[in-house]
């Protein structure tokens, strides 16, 4: 997997992480610059680990199921990508609470990395270095994490949808390239 394919998924995965960084930074009364670091660092870090733990899962079972694993790859990003577009036309009040503590942020940490645990079984089926991939995904995800406090905080909720749904439609993009590439590429 090339670096630019990484950096594609990386932002496609931290797009939920965004979206609720967005709510934490519009809850701020006044813009707390080391929270949003602590709200990086928590998303980064769970989006970091998920898929880790996710391709030591699909590793178990890769020689098994190598014959049809573009298909899960495949089935694995768009049903992900397909809920993150879902969830960007849900409307429903956000829960806007500005608090950092422990256990409100380890909740929405791992929430918003589920789906890194799926794209870290993929991750296991083809071609990639794991510790880098991890790394960069959480190096992004804490980056585009406090951009989305700031952008939350000035700008207000109007970009978690469509954030949710750029990151779902990236997803199923890459998917489908992966698929693509397996049946007519190889």
């Amino acid at each position: 997997m090339s670096l630019s394919e990484l950096f594609v998924i990386a932002v496609g995965l931290s797009m939920d992480a965004f979206a609720v960084a967005v709510c934490k930074g519009l809850s701020m009364p006044r813009l707390n610059r080391i929270h949003a670091v602590i709200i990086g660092l928590y998303f980064g870090a769970f989006q970091a680990g998920m898929p880790l733990i996710g391709y030591f899962l699909g590793y178990h079972f890769r020689d098994a199921i190598t014959s049809f694993d573009h298909w899960i790859a495949f089935v694995l990003l768009a049903v992900i990508g397909i809920n993150m577009i879902k969830e960007s036309f849900d409307h429903d009040e956000e829960n806007l609470d500005p608090s950092v503590d422990f256990r409100s942020m380890v909740i929405l940490a791992i929430a918003t990395s589920i789906d890194a645990l799926a794209v870290g079984v993929t991750f296991a089926f083809l071609q990639v270095q794991i510790g880098a991939a991890v790394s960069f995904i959480g190096v992004t995800t804490f980056l585009l994490s406090i951009a989305g406090v700031f952008a939350g905080h000035f700008f207000g909720v109007r970009y978690k949808s469509k954030a949710e749904l750029a990151g779902g439609l990236i997803l199923i993009l890459m998917g489908t390239k992966i698929l693509v590439e397996h049946l007519f590429f190889q």
